[in-house]
């Protein structure tokens, strides 16, 4: 039921309007604040992470429980795949570029620099570094959006698709320090291997030889994010030239898109195989 669970999120994805509807975290995030507030938690941020993440993915755990015998697993169906829609990134990837893009191809940085402050929380020093953080953006968003929630979902079910995202919404919105760094740990801790394998996906959809040798060297480096790994490889295995303006540079971005859907092409057939296979 996974892979038919992931071909459907896909789909519900790219035609329907259904992921705005289900990707609501105001409720989440008033508890969020709440709890931050409370007295009695203060100095207890993994108290507050217990009853923010745990607490939830438990209930959800105990439902599927309940439905997977149900109808031969049809009525938990929903379930699973409102889980994976709910856990995929925020907002448009490529509709949130489009200002920069525009303001990138009319060579004009000042409105590039603001829109990408605006759009995507990005500053700069020069237009090169600009462009630079841009491709960087693209990859982690990329990389946290979509394939570290359905390697994930794939291996564990929608319980651990839950964890993740709950631990990303907490470590970026988090008020709190302690908060925040305790849920940045654990994510990191999920991050370490599907960062990896789409690493890994990248020397095969990719420039092999140069990402070997970045795989080769970061493989089992604990201290480097998840971030930093992505765009490391990412840039070597799409062969990305040095920042220009213009559309030239935009050019970067377009082989870095490319470079992530051959790996999201190889990830779906991996995962029909897995499937098949007996």
């Amino acid at each position: 039921m996974s892979f038919l669970v992931l071909l459907l999120a896909v789909w519900i994805e790219k035609f329907s309007a259904l992921r705005q509807r289900v990707q609501r975290d105001k409720g989440w995030l008033r508890e969020l604040a709440k709890l931050e507030a409370s007295p009695r938690l203060t100095g207890r941020p993994w108290l507050v992470l217990a009853l923010l993440v745990l607490l939830p993915v438990v209930l959800l755990g105990l439902l599927l429980v309940v439905l997977d015998p149900l109808a031969y697993g049809l009525l938990a169906l929903p379930v699973h795949v409102l889980v994976v829609i709910y856990s995929l990134g925020r907002g448009d990837l490529l509709g949130g570029l489009g200002p920069f893009r525009d303001a990138w191809r009319r060579e004009d940085l000042q409105a590039a620099s603001h829109v990408a402050k605006r759009d995507l929380d990005i500053c700069a020093d020069s237009g090169e570094q600009l462009l630079e953080r841009v491709q960087a953006h693209l990859l982690w968003q990329a990389y946290q959006s979509f394939f570290a929630v359905i390697f994930w979902y794939f291996l564990l079910g929608p319980v651990a698709a839950l964890s993740y995202r709950l631990l990303a919404l907490a470590a970026e919105h988090s008020k709190n320090t302690a908060l925040a760094e305790r849920a940045s740990q654990l994510r990191h801790a999920f991050d370490w291997v599907p960062v990896r394998l789409l690493g890994a996906s990248f020397a095969l959809v990719g420039n092999f030889v140069a990402v070997s040798r970045v795989m080769l060297h970061e493989l089992l480096n604990w201290n480097i994010s998840a971030a930093q790994l992505i765009e490391k490889v990412g840039l070597v295995a799409g062969e990305i030239p040095p920042p220009v303006t213009g559309p030239e540079g935009l050019m970067s971005l377009d082989r870095i898109w490319e470079l992530l859907l051959r790996a999201a092409v190889l990830w779906y057939a991996g995962f029909a195989l897995w499937t098949v296979l007996p």
